[in-house]
């Protein structure tokens, strides 16, 4: 175990660095002058104050020497500084990394259970009306665009019956603390989690269902009734405990994708997380902020992956961590 976290640390820091590089080159490939959007928003066009901002903030040195620049930080933790925030990349991150990791857990959370759940009512069912509506619900939810479900959530749950809030993380100039903040935010996150956890729920009815009907026709499990054990028994601790391993591996590369994919939901709901960051700093062409939420999310996506290499072996001993 011990030589395969070492293994695998290794190898996350080294795919970090190439995926740092790359994103660095492709994002000065990008059309845009950084130092122009600043003198634009400044209100000076004058070429000797462009000049002075590309020397300050090191623009106008070459790609290479640029790059060498960033990865010397990068090493040691310093992910640079946000030319148009006037403040460091990491600690713009971090403060809305929370509101990120709350709505990407309460999402997945939703959609992984929702769908495990009804991947497994379908297949108990399978040929049955049930089964037909929990696929078609399923479909239904994957084929309709993210941003027009995000609208409807609002304008049904929110504008006609006002059940919850429509926008932002909490309530704007509250003073609540404690359990109170914590309702807040939660009646503020349904709308978005909710949203967001459908979408991705479908996937896991699918193959949760695919993997049961597949894994149900297996000789152990004919063994299993023939010796006549319940039938819930049999579904419970033989067939889904077989048949989750694709789920896990989907749920994995999932995770990773929710944390980083989730822009265009807090863009719709305005909700303060790092998607949103992401955005802003891609209208604003601050590179350095940009290249930031990128490495922060690749990190997070190569986390997410090792999290779920070492559920591996405890969803299927049988598995062994080579």
């Amino acid at each position: 175990m011990l030589r395969f976290l070492i293994g695998r640390v290794v190898k996350i820091v080294i795919i970090l660095f190439a995926i740092t590089v790359l994103n660095f080159c492709l994002i000065h490939m990008a059309p845009g002058d950084p130092a122009l959007v600043m003198a634009g928003e400044a209100g000076d066009a004058d070429p000797q104050f462009i000049e002075d901002l590309r020397r300050q903030f090191g623009l106008d040195q070459p790609f290479y020497i640029q790059l060498w620049t960033y990865l010397s930080h990068f090493a040691q933790g310093d992910l640079g500084y946000s030319y148009r925030q006037q403040a460091p990349v990491l600690s713009l991150i971090l403060e809305r990394l929370p509101a990120t990791l709350i709505l990407s857990i309460s999402a997945f959370v939703i959609s992984l259970g929702l769908g495990v759940l009804a991947g497994v009512i379908a297949a108990a069912r399978q040929g049955r009306w049930s089964d037909s509506v929990i696929s078609t619900v399923a479909l239904l939810f994957y084929a309709t665009p993210l941003f027009w479900m995000a609208l409807m959530a609002v304008l049904l749950f929110s504008v006609t019956f006002g059940w919850f809030p429509a926008f932002g993380y909490e309530t704007a100039a509250s003073s609540y603390t404690g359990l109170a903040r914590a309702w807040d935010i939660a009646q503020h996150l349904v709308l978005p989690a909710v949203t967001l956890g459908l979408f991705f729920m479908a996937t896991y009815v699918r193959i949760t269902r695919a993997s049961m009907l597949e894994v149900n026709r297996l000789d152990f499990v004919k063994t299993a009734r023939a010796k006549g054990l319940k039938p819930s028994v049999i579904q419970r601790r033989h067939v889904l405990r077989n048949a989750i391993l694709p789920v896990v591996t989907l749920a994995g590369l999932h995770a990773g994708q929710l944390v980083g994919g989730a822009v265009l939901i807090e863009t719709v709901f305005a909700w303060p997380g790092i998607g949103r960051l992401m955005f802003e700093a891609l209208q604003s062409r601050d590179y350095n902020l940009l290249l930031g939420v990128f490495t922060v999310s690749a990190a997070l996506v190569l986390l997410f992956n090792l999290f779920t290499d070492l559920l591996y072996r405890v969803v299927d001993p049988r598995i062994r961590l080579a």
